[in-house]
């Protein structure tokens, strides 16, 4: 008999269960190594980390930081003593003592807000009599050296008031719904206002000179009636622009367009402004250097009803501020001049003057 061929496929037969459990083991394996190997990494780092800050005596630290802070390194001498803090176990009036240093180091890097909050760290530490005269004067001169002057008011009247409450500036203003507008909230948005309309100066003027000029326009807004006039309107913008975010006008074209050519405008003469800081720097000598130049131009005239009166020369200090402004300008228009043409070469900007000459029509 002739034997048939069979074509069919075997049955598939699953999976034992105990490779099953097999397969599930070496996975937990798996994932139980991955996990040691990257606590092992971990650990490692840490205890580079910790080799790194303790391979140095608390006393090395010290005369360390103390070398960096004499050769002007003042943001790593600061850190130095952080890591002394973090490595050693001091008592509180070291770790007050060791903060109101790092605190003085910061304010000589010129890193304000940080040496404040270092002052208030070392308060928190230990009330320490011989350090709180000093702690008072440092936070006044790092307030006004970041021309913080609302903030500096504030902080004034917490540190000579009977029971130092810590809440100057609380008194609530005005209430936007569940919002409130404090005495320091609205203090800071008249001195936020001052700083942007003193920004296009701050190019052409000494810090010293332009924080006395904040502190002029600051006095306008002293008594009850001007502040509440300056609340009014901050209150009327901030209703109107909150309307207008619902109102969901920023998609409007005209809107995207508006605000696309004031953007455009705004960082044009931020930029300008940027350049002219960081290549305008008036000294004393210059001033006197110009002024001795340019004698001549600084001369009162004569009283044409007095024939007997002549012209005076003006001293320097009647002329200053004058000789400051003059100079600054013919410095800024050099700077300008020059950065434009660089920014114009940079990108190849080209300007067909024929093309815009008037064609004249025949007759």
């Amino acid at each position: 008999m002739e034997e048939k061929l069979d074509f069919s496929l075997p049955e598939k037969k699953g999976k034992s269960f105990a490779s099953n459990v097999i397969l599930i083991l070496l996975l937990v394996i798996l994932i139980a190594l991955t996990s040691t190997n990257l606590v092992l990494r971990l650990s490692s780092q840490e205890a580079i980390s910790e080799v790194t800050v303790s391979s140095l005596s608390a006393e090395q630290t010290k005369n360390l930081a103390a070398k960096l802070a004499q050769r002007n390194l003042y943001t790593q001498a600061a850190k130095l003593w952080q890591d002394y803090l973090s490595a050693g176990e001091l008592t509180d009036t070291e770790r007050a003592r060791t903060l109101f240093q790092i605190g003085i180091l910061f304010e000589k890097a010129n890193r304000y807000g940080e040496a404040i909050e270092y002052y208030w760290r070392s308060e928190i530490a230990a009330d320490l009599d011989e350090l709180g005269p000093q702690i008072n004067a440092h936070i006044k001169s790092c307030f006004e050296k970041l021309g913080k002057f609302s903030a500096l008011r504030y902080e004034l009247m917490d540190r000579t008031s009977f029971r130092k409450s810590g809440d100057a500036g609380g008194k609530i203003v005005a209430e936007i719904g569940p919002e409130k507008i404090t005495e320091a909230d609205l203090d800071a948005a008249i001195e936020g206002t001052i700083d942007n309309q003193l920004s296009p100066m701050a190019a052409f003027m000494m810090t010293e000179q332009l924080n006395e000029q904040k502190k002029k326009m600051l006095e306008q807004y002293k008594s009850p009636q001007a502040r509440q006039q300056y609340l009014q309107g901050w209150l009327t913008q901030e209703v109107l622009y909150r309307q207008a975010l619902q109102e969901k006008l920023t998609e409007k074209a005209e809107v995207k367009n508006l605000i696309d050519e004031l953007t455009r405008g705004a960082l044009s003469r931020h930029l300008m402004n940027q350049e002219l800081a960081a290549k305008i720097h008036i000294t004393e000598t210059d001033l006197q250097t110009y002024y001795a130049a340019n004698k001549d131009k600084f001369i009162e005239p004569a009283d044409q009803e007095d024939p007997n009166s002549t012209e005076r020369q003006k001293s320097f200090d009647e002329v200053r501020q004058q000789v400051m402004m003059t100079l600054t300008n013919e410095k800024s228009q050099d700077v300008q001049q020059q950065y434009l043409q660089q920014m114009m070469d940079k990108y190849n900007v080209i300007i067909h003057t024929s093309a815009l000459t008037e064609v004249k029509e025949d007759k």
